[in-house]
């Protein structure tokens, strides 16, 4: 749940997006820009939180009163040196945070630090990671909660999509990107297992509330609609410019999440309750279309 510590939204001195240019981050800066806030994007070209010294660094650009997103990780995290170099990464933020006297700072972690529940998960769902990224997600939640003073955000998205995505990742963006190029969309099995989609811009217009309320304390973020993974195929197809079929593939292994993770959105609801989620399968229609013009 989030608590407001800005009674009306108020725009911060400077935000510092550390990891702007990647997905979440870009998307998060374009958003502030738009506003006209000082934003400024910290990117891996400028500090690489994995060399030594990334904390002073880091440090050295901060100035008090800053308001601060965390964006930067190595993600997914699928083995044990990802971890490690995550765990890095996490230190050197952990620590030039530590020392900066920020106003505000916001983790972006992921949904990955819940277990397979078979009723909707919400903010108060104990954490119970059964993956290396959901255990790299949870750490470094720990990390900041335990060490940053300053008001703290942990921002959890469900599944992200959006054309920008450099990832190619089982589902939208991947459908997408084979049916630009003009290959048939394969579903594992039927496509059966259901998810739930957030679009990226409207990950970023919730962090920017956020940012804008000072809001502090955990939101997950997904639609609270959960789609199957063929429904999303076949609007992707349908959008498409090309003749382009949804094909069965055999599955390898069991569905992930046993075919079905819901989420109650109740929390954000409370929080922002002028705020509504983009349609997933008809902005994913969408995307595409304006994908291929």
């Amino acid at each position: 749940m989030l608590r407001h510590l800005a009674p009306a939204p108020m725009a911060p001195a400077r935000v510092v997006v550390i990891g702007g240019s990647g997905f979440v981050g870009g998307a998060l800066c374009r958003r502030i820009a738009r506003a006209q806030i000082p934003v400024l994007a910290i990117t891996r070209q400028q500090i690489d939180l994995l060399a030594d010294g990334a904390e002073k660094q880091l440090r050295a650009i901060l100035q008090p009163g800053d308001a601060v997103v965390a964006a930067a990780a190595r993600a997914p995290c699928r083995s044990l040196d990802m971890l490690v170099e995550n765990v890095k990464m996490t230190r050197a933020m952990v620590a030039a945070l530590k020392d900066a006297a920020p106003s505000h700072v916001i983790n972006i972690s992921s949904d990955a630090v819940y277990a397979d529940e078979p009723v909707p998960i919400d903010e108060e769902t104990p954490t119970a990671p059964g993956t290396l990224h959901g255990a790299m997600h949870l750490a470094r939640e720990i990390a900041f909660r335990s060490d940053i003073s300053a008001p703290l955000t942990i921002v959890r998205p469900t599944l992200l999509y959006g054309l920008e995505d450099p990832h190619n990742g089982y589902g939208p963006n991947r459908f997408r990107r084979l049916a630009a190029a003009g290959e048939n969309i394969a579903v594992f099995g039927a496509g059966e297992e259901r998810r739930d989609h957030v679009w990226i811009d409207d990950l970023a217009e919730i962090l920017f509330r956020i940012l804008t309320r000072r809001s502090i304390g955990v939101l997950n973020v997904a639609t609270g609609e959960v789609h199957s993974f063929r429904a999303l195929a076949e609007a992707v197809a349908g959008a498409s410019r090309r003749k382009v079929a949804v094909e069965e593939t055999p599955r390898v292994g069991p569905m992930p999440h046993n075919g079905y993770r819901p989420f109650d959105i109740e929390a954000t609801r409370a929080a922002f309750p002028d705020f509504a989620y983009a349609p997933t399968i008809a902005t994913v229609a969408k995307l595409q279309t304006f994908a291929e013009q």
